[in-house]
């Protein structure tokens, strides 16, 4: 991929963009931490040909989502199960608010 093509996905939410180090330095937390979600099953970062972790916009917003609910003493697989069932509730809204638009346009909603 070129250069060109990497700074265009940088837009992508879930382009594996930041490191370890600074994604734990951009939610106020240590690479032990983000450690733990990945053990949790909570996020899953990908890993670079060199295999350092590499993680998304929307994993840390996972992440610093979870640092919330374990700052305020949430143990943290509960923290993470709370994440997931949060993330699928938002996505089952999203769905049945699409559907609900294309029943009022009477156009097929688009297949998931």
């Amino acid at each position: 991929m070129t250069a060109d093509a990497s700074f265009g996905r940088l837009d992508d939410d879930d382009y594996p963009a930041y490191t370890m180090g600074r994604a734990a330095e951009m939610i106020g937390t240590t690479q032990g931490f983000l450690r733990a979600l990945g053990e949790a099953r909570l996020i899953t970062p990908l890993r670079s040909e060199g295999g350092h972790r590499r993680y998304s916009r929307y994993q840390l917003r996972l992440a610093a989502r979870a640092r919330e609910l374990v700052d305020q003493g949430t143990p943290i697989e509960a923290a993470c199960r709370i994440i997931i069932l949060e993330d699928q509730l938002e996505e089952a809204q999203r769905i049945n608010a699409e559907y609900r638009r294309a029943a009022g346009s009477s156009t097929p909603p688009p297949s998931a």
